[in-house]
């Protein structure tokens, strides 16, 4: 009888022993939270820093502007930006998506249309420079001095009846040289689906960034629609010249637009925020201005400021801060 209780009392002070163990289990460590902030998973990651990304053009990658304007944001305020460039087009739908929280682009119209679907807010524009006609120096379908809507009917002519020579890279890649490339097939006459597209060999789309369609369009002799930008980054390994670089139909306007946090709530608004409002700063306008000059003795982008960025031809925001 006295073994029968020694090995009851054992076995209750085991049952115990192992019920506060798992009530151990259970328990928050000290000072932890029982539910994880989900935000600040996605907006400070396990280097504390937090993050913004963003998508944005080719053009601006292949300058190396954004590496710039990174490096001096990131050294100011320890935020980590995270650049996706791919063409406006594709940046924009990455948006829609909610898979970034702003973007920088250059397509006009692709850009009202994402905000008018309630998709994009606050944009400012930043920054201009125009759109080149290049091609090689001997100018094989004879556009030198046209306007830029009449060297594309020339050059459709020329492709069309087999000129020696002629040929035109697109970068068939919805970015925003392609739109404008698109507009001025448009404005020249053509329905770019239906004749354009179909036109035969001479007109070849890349489906790449702008650099990487540079250098096809080199490979082959064409003509290609490029942002002065990007062709200056890359003439050193090209052949191509700009063959028209005047006309109204050529000006690049770059914006920046957050993502709208009433369609996606865990979008970093206030990181989209402030880094919008620095690139009006005028801190970031005199780095832009002043990039690719001492390289190229003029600047790759000019800055926009006010009152001139509220007219036309540009008619946007380009110094009213957003509201924080």
């Amino acid at each position: 009888m006295k073994m029968n209780t020694t090995l009851l009392t054992a076995g209750i002070i085991a049952i115990l022993l192992i019920l506060a163990a798992c009530a151990g289990c259970t328990s928050p460590a000290p000072g932890g939270n029982e539910t994880p902030n989900a935000t600040a998973a996605t907006t400070a990651p396990a280097g504390g820093a937090i993050v913004l990304r963003i998508a944005t053009t080719t053009s601006l990658e292949n300058t190396g502007l954004l590496a710039e304007l990174e490096r001096v944001y990131e050294n100011e305020t320890g935020v980590d930006l995270q650049f996706i460039a791919q063409g406006t087009g594709q940046s924009i739908d990455s948006a829609r998506r909610g898979d970034v929280d702003m973007v920088l682009v250059h397509a006009p119209a692709l850009e009202q249309q994402f905000i008018d679907d309630g998709y994009g807010i606050n944009p400012r524009c930043i920054a201009y420079n125009y759109f080149i006609i290049v091609g090689p120096a001997s100018d094989p379908a004879g556009i030198a001095n046209m306007s830029p809507v009449e060297a594309f009917r020339t050059i459709y002519a020329a492709g069309t009846n087999n000129t020696p020579g002629v040929a035109f890279v697109s970068r068939g890649d919805n970015s925003g040289t392609h739109n404008q490339e698109k507009v001025l097939w448009e404005e020249a006459g053509y329905n770019y689906t239906t004749e354009i597209l179909n036109a035969g060999a001479w007109y070849v789309e890349a489906g790449k960034g702008m650099g990487d369609t540079l250098i096809l369009a080199n490979e082959k002799g064409a003509y290609t629609l490029s942002d002065e930008g990007t062709y200056l980054s890359f003439a050193d390994r090209l052949n191509l010249v700009p063959v028209i670089a005047e006309g109204t139909e050529l000006l690049n306007r770059y914006s920046a637009i957050a993502v709208n946090p009433a369609k996606y709530p865990s979008v970093n608004a206030e990181g989209a925020t402030d880094f919008i409002n620095w690139l009006i700063s005028d801190e970031a306008k005199e780095i832009i201005g002043n990039f690719g000059t001492e390289e190229f003795g003029k600047p790759l982008f000019i800055p926009l400021y006010a009152p001139e960025c509220t007219e036309p031809p540009f008619n946007c925001t380009c110094a009213e801060p957003v509201p924080t």
